[in-house]
């Protein structure tokens, strides 16, 4: 049995994670600002309220009213960074408070949790999984600072992955592609509200289940790195190989977010 710690629990691939670590009687502690969500999973899943923990994790005090929380765990074995958000709009629209809205929970508070926890996930030898996205891989029109986020968080984590290796700390990385989820649906427009037009895809929507089954076997495996949709990860090739091409097909794929502005 471990000890789990998962963010953004409430709904979505969290919600689906929860359930599959349970399903292996593994232990759980839920992160999510959704207070009434998770009160729900605690029913479905027969948690105890002290393994519960809201927190806005856009929030500077929250975060770390949540990290000196989770320190006081005896144990960690597993940290689960998938807490997300992102927005659809374009960088000439876009209010600079949503580039840092997006950043802050993507990327600064899985590195502040992170580094909160290195000394309980040394002590268990313990894994960090972060869920990335392939728009971390290549550029995603009317996604800038999504992009960059999941960028930023890839290039973080391999680098914590070389220097933790002699602590015997596990690095997961997951870059799956468009998911049907709550975070696109509620993706952020460029004034800070919620973006008003339709999304647009490629490779076709996943959903959360499959994923995260997906997850525990290479957590289970120790893999460093998990992409579960090949024909996204084709297209970051393509992004590398022929960057000139993947623009064009990409404003094409995409035109909708060029309507916007």
């Amino acid at each position: 049995m471990k000890h789990i710690v998962i963010t953004g629990a409430a709904s979505g691939l969290g919600w689906a994670l929860a359930q599959a670590f349970h399903q292996q009687g593994h232990q759980l502690h839920l992160v999510d600002r959704d207070e009434e969500g998770l009160r729900r999973c605690s029913e479905v899943l027969g948690l105890e309220p002290s393994r519960l923990f809201v927190a806005d994790l856009a929030d500077r005090k929250q975060r770390a009213t949540l990290a000196a929380a989770l320190t006081q765990l005896s144990v960690i074995d597993v940290l689960v960074n998938n807490a997300g958000i992102t927005h659809r709009s374009l960088v000439g629209v876009t209010d600079p408070g949503v580039f840092d809205k997006v950043m802050t929970i993507d990327w600064l508070a899985p590195v502040e949790l992170a580094s909160a926890l290195l000394p309980q996930l040394r002590a268990s030898r313990g894994s960090i999984i972060n869920i990335g996205s392939m728009a971390g891989w290549m550029p995603v029109l009317g996604r800038a600072a999504y992009c960059s986020a999941k960028s930023a968080l890839g290039q973080f984590f391999e680098v914590l992955r070389a220097e933790e290796h002699r602590h015997g700390i596990h690095v997961l990385m997951v870059y799956p592609a468009f998911l049907n989820t709550n975070i696109e649906r509620n993706a952020l427009g460029g004034d800070g509200g919620q973006a008003r037009h339709a999304r647009s895809t490629l490779g076709g929507v996943g959903e959360a289940a499959p994923l995260a089954s997906a997850i525990l076997k290479a957590w289970q495996k120790r893999r460093p790195h998990l992409f579960p949709h090949r024909g996204i990860w084709a297209a970051s090739l393509l992004w590398r190989i022929a960057p000139g091409l993947f623009h064009t097909l990409m404003r094409r794929r995409f035109a909708v977010e060029l309507e916007q502005h």
